[in-house]
């Protein structure tokens, strides 16, 4: 997969701006490190998907109500729930250097964020590539988390999806994900072409984010 440098920059808080050199090496030692340990697992299952009057859409699995959901999901008939990790390499990683060589860790996490979210953007290429053959336009990836889409559902959309099983994933009891390189969502998908795939920061309405992408 090829990794966006700089995502990993903003992820360390540079912004727009350029990091120094030695913050470029150190990065580029990280990246190679981490493709040496991940294990890059993902899988998906499709739903028809029904908006209720009560304003809540039945994903046949379960039902969400969401305002922020609903709006990315407007004149979709599926939904396709996705689960993707990159393995527990990460985080052995950023432990050991996190008691070793604390500026390595910061760099290790900034990188495999940027990695678990290039590893999804492939696997959201091939699935829109599917879902144009079945003349269907997908919607941009949602999580739980963003806006009023309550975390509450990510018990839902491991289960749905036997996460443990197929991916590797389990919840704590905060209903964070392990490994921490994780990620679910859900994409919508519908026979009216969307005008563009925004995703992460774009989908998201905390604009005074210290880590939101430029736009």
């Amino acid at each position: 997969m090829e990794v966006n440098r700089r995502e990993i920059y903003r992820y360390l808080g540079y912004g727009t701006g350029e990091p120094e050199e030695r913050v470029k090496d150190l990065t580029e030692d990280c990246i190679e490190e981490l493709i040496r340990v991940v294990s890059p697992r993902s899988f998906t299952r499709s739903f028809p998907l029904v908006f209720l009057p009560d304003g809540s859409m039945d994903f046949t699995c379960f039902r969400v109500k969401s305002e922020h959901l609903a709006k990315n999901l407007r004149d979709c008939s599926e939904v396709i729930l996705f689960a993707a990790s990159l393995g527990t390499g990460p985080d052995f990683l950023i432990r050991r250097y996190s008691r070793l060589e604390m500026s390595r860790a910061v760099v290790l996490q900034a990188a495999s964020a940027a990695m678990i979210e290039a590893y999804c953007n492939e696997v959201n290429g091939q699935l829109k590539k599917e879902a144009e053959g079945r003349g269907f336009y997908l919607r941009p990836r949602f999580s739980q988390g963003y806006g009023d889409f309550s975390l509450g559902y990510q018990k839902e959309i491991c289960r749905t999806l036997s996460a443990e099983k197929t991916v590797g994933i389990t919840l704590t009891n905060s209903l964070l994900m392990l490994p921490s390189k994780s990620v679910t969502a859900v994409i919508g998908a519908g026979k009216t072409p969307c005008g563009c795939e925004p995703e992460g920061c774009e989908g998201c309405g905390k604009t005074d984010c210290l880590y939101r992408r430029g736009q």
